[in-house]
């Protein structure tokens, strides 16, 4: 049985599948990418992070219609599953992203999701990234209404610092459920962040746990501590940062991103493995890289 963490009044799995590289990565294989979803519900992950804008550059909905018609192709799956997306984000030519915080535009935002995603109400609709043209109070106050008008049933905020999220749990109330930001072993800038969930009781979805896309495949040899872990138990360097993040904090639900089902089953194995005191003092001690002056 797959562990649990709250979300709000629901129960999700203790880990979610982001499912951004579905349609985001080049070449991708859609194929095999629902085969990544359908380990992924086999293993009894049960909470799915998509976005509208993920995707190719100028085409809202590309990632959320991908992961729903993988999702439909699983007997039972949309019965037992929770689906997370987003909005705030646009896309523009040449792979670039743009920021729309606008109450006009999350809410256009939210109401074509729902269509897209086939759904009377969005589960867990989350504000994408606060906008500069845009008080981050007014932002909360359009989510706070998309929940009044049923649009919406709870309410995350993503990309945020302390000050933000505590606008948001001030605007939205009770139907804030959840915070998305980056955390990882060498990227723990959100631990002010982390705090407040605790505090407050909200579900800390951790994007990037495995510190990028790009970082990912080299775990086991950018950090010696990492590899030496996993050495100990015969587990992938993956594994080993997961099982780490599950420990970091009871609210923390990392959403690793996979469109390859090995790499699904992989993570979900992290959910077995028990790490040491001496496995942690290790891990913990990891530091980020220097960045050097440019």
């Amino acid at each position: 049985m797959m562990p649990t963490r709250a979300l709000g009044d629901l129960e999700v799995s203790a880990l979610g599948m982001g499912a951004m590289t579905l349609t985001q990565v080049p070449g991708v294989d859609s194929v095999r990418g629902i085969r990544a979803v359908h380990a992924a519900v086999d293993a009894g992950i049960t909470l799915f992070d998509t976005a509208d804008s993920y995707g190719p550059s100028g085409e809202m909905g590309v990632n959320e219609r991908a992961l729903v018609e993988a999702l439909r192709r699983h007997p039972s799956a949309l019965d037992r599953v929770v689906i997370a997306t987003k909005g705030g984000h646009t896309r523009g030519p040449a792979a670039t992203w743009w920021v729309d915080g606008s109450p006009g535009h999350l809410a256009a935002a939210a109401r074509a999701s729902a269509q897209r995603l086939g759904l009377d109400a969005l589960p867990l609709y989350q504000h994408h990234r606060p906008d500069v043209k845009v008080p981050f109070a007014e932002s909360m106050g359009a989510m706070r209404q998309l929940v009044d008008e049923g649009i919406v049933v709870r309410v995350g905020v993503s990309n945020v610092d302390a000050a933000q999220l505590d606008t948001a749990i001030r605007v939205v109330g009770d139907a804030l459920v959840s915070v998305q930001n980056e955390y990882s072993l060498l990227e723990r800038s959100s631990d002010p962040v982390l705090q407040l969930c605790e505090a407050h009781g909200l579900a800390f979805l951790a994007w990037g746990p495995f510190g990028g896309m790009r970082a990912a495949k080299g775990l086991g040899t950018s950090s010696s501590s990492v590899a030496l872990v996993a050495e100990r138990h015969g587990v992938s360097p993956q594994q080993v940062v997961l099982a780490w993040l599950l420990r970091r904090s009871p609210v923390l639900i990392p959403i690793p991103g996979a469109s390859r089902p090995e790499s699904v089953r992989d993570s979900a194995a992290a959910l077995g493995l028990v790490l040491d005191d001496d496995d942690l003092r290790l891990l913990d001690a990891v530091a980020a890289p220097a960045v050097s002056a440019q």
